[in-house]
């Protein structure tokens, strides 16, 4: 039986402007296709953000809204464009809207069996474009009611990927566009509470946001949005690759009062 592209999580508590994204956390693969891939690759894809929604499963108690992805993004990357622009013009290397290889450059297809355009052409319609659709849906329904909303796609990354950075990556980044997605004042109030942290934390460098944070980050409309990426051994073990209870839960005090400081700031707005 199909499964549904995406999941929400609705509010617990008296809802409150913010949807939380979750677009990587995904590990299913769609029936029609899931024999065209490497079986071992898929069983376990490694580029997941892994427990990233189980990290922030805190929100619906803030009444905060979530969406999360259900495939994988080795099925098609919703943090990229749908026309496979590059979201950076520095002469990094990016993986593809349907990506090919894994991070670390193993094919994730069988031999002929990668996508063509009309294949990705239908991927679009009908498992990209529904989770852009229902988060338009989910923002607008949260401004009819606040008149405003803060979109906020969570991600995280191995510390350490070497075909995209020859060093570690920072503990936190966090991403507005070069102030372009957010108005300056929610991103500010969420650096100053990541800061309090003993964590290195960045703004815009060496991600400022991806497709989805770009797209609906519209602040002349009252809409806006922030990406942060976190590195994975911030709440999973060394390895990274089990969920560490101890080590999540210190990024999920922190993230509580990021929110609760940036729902002051959108009071203010």
């Amino acid at each position: 039986m199909q499964i549904a592209p995406f999941n929400i999580i609705q509010p617990k508590s008296p809802r409150v402007p913010v949807l939380i994204s979750v677009p990587h956390c995904g590990v299913q693969f769609p029936d029609e296709i899931k024999n065209n891939y490497n079986q071992d690759l898929i069983a376990a894809p490694d580029d997941t953000d892994w427990f990233v929604h189980q990290l922030y499963d805190f929100a619906s108690e803030m009444g905060i809204t979530m969406i999360r992805a259900e495939y994988s993004r080795w099925v098609i990357d919703l943090n990229r464009d749908p026309d496979s622009q590059p979201l950076y013009d520095d002469g990094r290397i990016i993986t593809a809207l349907t990506p090919t290889t894994t991070f670390a450059g193993e094919n994730i297809y069988l031999e002929g069996k990668e996508p063509d355009q009309a294949e990705v052409n239908r991927r679009l319609e009908v498992y990209y474009w529904p989770y852009y659709h229902k988060i338009q849906s989910l923002l607008d329904d949260l401004k009819a009611e606040f008149s405003k909303v803060l979109f906020w796609d969570s991600h995280s990354i191995r510390q350490y990927v070497p075909t995209i950075r020859k060093e570690n990556f920072p503990d936190l980044i966090l991403g507005d566009n070069d102030q372009k997605s957010a108005n300056i004042k929610l991103s500010e109030a969420a650096l100053v509470k990541l800061r309090e942290s003993s964590l290195q934390v960045n703004h815009n460098t060496p991600f400022k946001g991806g497709h989805l944070t770009r797209y609906f980050g519209k602040p002349n409309e009252a809409q806006h949005g922030l990406q942060l990426e976190m590195t994975k051994i911030n709440y999973m073990d060394d390895d990274e690759m089990q969920y560490d209870s101890e080590r999540a839960e210190k990024m999920r005090t922190m993230l509580k009062s990021t929110f609760s400081s940036l729902l002051n700031v959108m009071d203010s707005l």
